[in-house]
């Protein structure tokens, strides 16, 4: 695509993970974006602090050029709603991701939402929450029995107060898309829902999937990113 001064660049992309889900998990999203011609890049922060998290999310944001997209699964919807005040984001994905205000914590909003099976299924040892065995099958339950065993694997581990701080901060005019899960199928870790998108003013979009669905719909959800990537390069183009 061109634009009046020259060639248009593809965005950037950053992904940023949840809990028990780490980078890995936008795997098959990476590889095909990066064929396509996107310079893509997770964010691989501790879990310690939200402050922590975001300014990691910022760093990362360097790595990549701008104009940049930030995508964020679960948690990860937190830390690019506070790192999506970095004027070189352009845009935001949320994949069933929270979606604080500037006055909420991840705990306030998700204490919104009736407490899932999954929470059922966590153990708080040595300072950090991990994922039981069990658990995955209510995490991640549309996937493999070898993928389940993957994620659990490869999981994030938070700090047990991780969701009590606020994001700092929100940025309403860039780009947003969401992704949320219909509520009919038992395996949900988190339940935003449409209501985020509707208070965002988000493009909003509805898979039946597990809480993983860049797992185990990557099409999906790869069409979502293309979309809010081809909105970026025309409003980019248009500037």
């Amino acid at each position: 695509m061109e634009s009046k001064h020259g060639v248009q660049k593809k965005p950037g992309i950053v992904f940023c993970h949840g809990l028990w889900a780490d980078g890995s998990c936008f795997s098959k999203l990476i590889v095909p974006l990066q064929a396509e011609g996107y310079e893509c890049i997770a964010a691989q922060y501790g879990l310690n602090t939200t402050a922590e998290d975001v300014a990691l999310t910022k760093a990362t944001i360097g790595r990549v050029s701008g104009p940049v997209i930030l995508v964020g699964h679960s948690y990860g919807g937190s830390v690019i709603t506070g790192a999506g005040t970095d004027d070189r984001v352009a845009g935001l994905v949320y994949i069933c991701a929270l979606a604080p205000d500037a006055d909420e914590s991840s705990q306030t909003q998700q204490s919104n939402f009736p407490k899932t099976e999954v929470f059922s299924h966590i153990e708080v040892v040595d300072g950090r929450i991990w994922l039981s065995r069990e658990g995955t099958k209510y995490f991640c339950g549309d996937l493999s029995e070898q993928e389940q065993k993957l994620v659990w694997a490869t999981q994030g581990v938070p700090k047990p107060d991780l969701f009590d701080a606020k994001v700092g901060g929100n940025r309403l005019e860039v780009e947003a898309q969401l992704v949320h899960r219909r509520q009919k199928r038992p395996n949900r870790a988190s339940r935003p829902g449409a209501r985020h998108g509707q208070r965002m003013g988000a493009t909003t979009y509805e898979l039946d999937s597990s809480h993983v669905p860049m797992l185990s719909q990557p099409e999906r959800v790869l069409e979502i990113i293309r979309s809010a990537a081809q909105a970026v390069e025309k409003t980019t183009a248009a500037a």
